[in-house]
């Protein structure tokens, strides 16, 4: 980074906050709701969240921090996240999704005045972190000066996909021009002329503001999201890294993006374009497209093979997954679900999704391996009375003191120690030792290591619901008085 570049980084101390919202239901099954694709470790082994977070880190050299707004069952995603990015922050939880507008007004009302707040989707890929930097200075002098400052991306096809900026005059500072007009997502017709115009840019969502503008621009256009979430703050609790709105006034709080309530109606808004490369990975065609075709025009992740086939995607990270004569597929194979879809009804998967909830399908939300704040576990197989599930414990972590009214556990180690609660006693296993938890007994698993703790445990009983739990005590905040999941 440049001399330069590192002063006007000092002088205008930025601090980004990360949106963390959304569902993720485009890129199902790989992105489901109780694991959104901002925490699929979708590039290079990292999520697209930690990517966002180590490019936005470069705003705070020395001691990158960060404000993520998310959602309560998300905060320990978002926590690993940061850890792995090395960037401190804290963490909103919204009670309930509610849309950029109010996440947005949170942000600004837990802010001091006078800061710069750098809005970034958690879900995007910009590989060129530095163009990115550059792109940010450029809207400084104008969000300094009080306007809304936002981001376009040069467009490079007519995309259908993406809503567009016009721009207008150049501002004074020659850094960046006014926003003429914003334009719906348009039909293909209308993006091809868009295209042609050249005044024209894709939104990309990305904003900079002043927090003192962003409340009175909110106070102005959106008095109700803004008063709503005033009360919020103020009735706010604080639990570590954790803020926590005051959930009766969010909840009443009207959803709308930050677009239609503020953007189209305020004076003063600024665009920087941005021509590096960018994208929303809002499609499995998006994803597809961050790998290198082959002659063929095929592009595979993982353990894919395509023969006598053109422009098929195959994305099979766990097993073969061979693609014979096939033409414009895209082919996503999870453990417990596959997707397979002309690549021309990509941004309809989220269709797929809706009817798969009214079916009640479980795979529709969520996934076979799920996360928690201790580790994750994995469910291998179940039966009328049983189940199994493969559970790993983070060196350090451990479970809730906890009881189960409907099941037994059978606990067998298969690597790592495990420290055993178990009714009065306290029992130390080690690899191949087993232990069984009888029903009604309190009872907690604790890594005490170094490594990771693995173990198979088969649960059997009447009722095996992840709501049959009732704690005792919890590290990481997680008592109710209504039994609660794992």
């Amino acid at each position: 980074m440049s001399t330069r570049k590192t002063d006007l980084i000092n002088a205008y101390d930025i601090t980004p906050v990360i949106l963390c919202g959304g569902s993720g239901t485009r890129l199902w099954p790989l992105s489901r709701k109780s694991f959104p694709k901002q925490f699929v470790p979708l590039i290079k082994g990292k999520s697209l969240l930690q990517h966002t977070l180590e490019r936005v880190a470069q705003f705070n050299p020395g001691a990158p921090r960060a404000l993520c707004i998310a959602a309560e069952d998300h905060r320990f995603l978002v926590v690993e996240a940061l850890k792995a990015a090395d960037v401190k922050g804290r963490v909103m939880l919204e009670p309930v999704a509610r849309n950029t507008a109010a996440a947005m007004a949170l942000a600004a009302l837990q802010s001091r005045p006078e800061d710069l707040l750098l809005f970034c989707p958690s879900d995007h890929h910009i590989p060129d972190a530095d163009a990115f930097g550059t792109m940010v200075l450029q809207g400084c002098p104008a969000a300094a000066a009080g306007a809304i400052v936002t981001f376009g991306v040069v467009p490079s096809f007519p995309s259908t996909a993406y809503g567009y900026i016009q721009r207008g005059m150049l501002n004074a500072n020659g850094q960046s021009n006014q926003v003429a007009s914003f334009i719906e997502k348009p039909a293909a017709d209308k993006a091809q002329l868009l295209l042609l115009q050249g005044d024209v840019l894709w939104n990309a969502g990305i904003f900079l503001i002043q927090s003192q503008t962003l409340r009175e621009a909110l106070r102005l256009h959106a008095p109700d999201i803004f008063k709503s979430c005033q009360q919020a703050v103020a009735g706010a609790t604080e639990d570590g890294v954790f803020i926590r709105p005051e959930p009766t006034a969010f909840i009443a709080c009207r959803a709308e993006s930050v677009d239609y309530a503020v953007l189209e109606h305020h004076a003063n808004v600024a665009v920087v374009p941005f021509a590096g490369a960018w994208s929303d990975v809002g499609s499995w065609n998006a994803v597809a497209e961050l790998n290198t075709p082959d002659d063929q025009g095929n592009r595979i992740d993982g353990q894919g093979m395509a023969v006598q086939a053109t422009n098929t995607y195959i994305y099979a990270p766990h097993r073969p997954v061979v693609a014979l004569g096939t033409q414009d597929l895209l082919i996503i194979d999870t453990p417990d679900a596959l997707l397979v879809a002309s690549s021309s009804h990509a941004e309809e998967v989220k269709q797929v999704v809706a009817l798969l909830e009214t079916k009640k399908t479980p795979q529709a939300v969520q996934h076979r391996k799920v996360e928690r704040p201790w580790g994750w576990y994995d469910s291998v197989d179940a039966g009328a009375r049983y189940q199994v599930k493969r559970i790993t414990v983070r060196p350090g972590a451990k479970l809730s003191l906890q009881m189960h009214y409907h099941r037994a556990e059978h606990w067998i180690v298969v690597k790592g120690t495990a420290l055993i609660t178990r009714g009065d006693e306290e029992v130390l296993l080690t690899e191949n030792q087993s232990t069984y938890i009888p029903l009604g007994v309190k009872h907690r698993l604790e890594n005490p290591g170094k490594t990771e703790l693995e173990l198979i445990e088969v649960q059997s009983g009447g009722y095996l619901g992840e709501d049959d739990i009732v704690r005792f005590e919890d590290t990481y905040g997680r008592i109710a008085t209504q039994p609660t999941q794992a």
